[in-house]
């Protein structure tokens, strides 16, 4: 693997590490598999899957900060809203 790719996978897999504290079935259940994961391509050697792989971990990601943002939407939501379907 390339020394660009192996920076590239290295910083994609601690930026998930990060996400992966505030998912909803747990830290410690997110981080098993995030480490499965990249442990069951780690023999792969073909750039070209290299960055195909990088790409679908990249998509998880914006996949997973748009979860957090729709859950912290909903609970300004109920917060903040809640109110007004009570005096109707």
């Amino acid at each position: 693997m390339a020394n660009s790719l192996r920076g590239e996978v290295l910083k994609l897999y601690k930026n998930l590490l990060y996400l992966g504290r505030d998912y909803p079935k747990g830290a410690d259940y997110f981080k098993k598999r995030l480490k499965n994961i990249f442990l069951k391509n780690k023999d792969v050697k073909n750039p070209e899957k290299i960055k195909e792989l990088i790409a679908q971990g990249e998509f998880v990601m914006k996949e997973l900060e748009a979860l957090y943002f729709l859950r912290k939407y909903r609970a300004m939501k109920q917060r903040y809203y809640s109110d007004t379907n009570k005096t109707n």
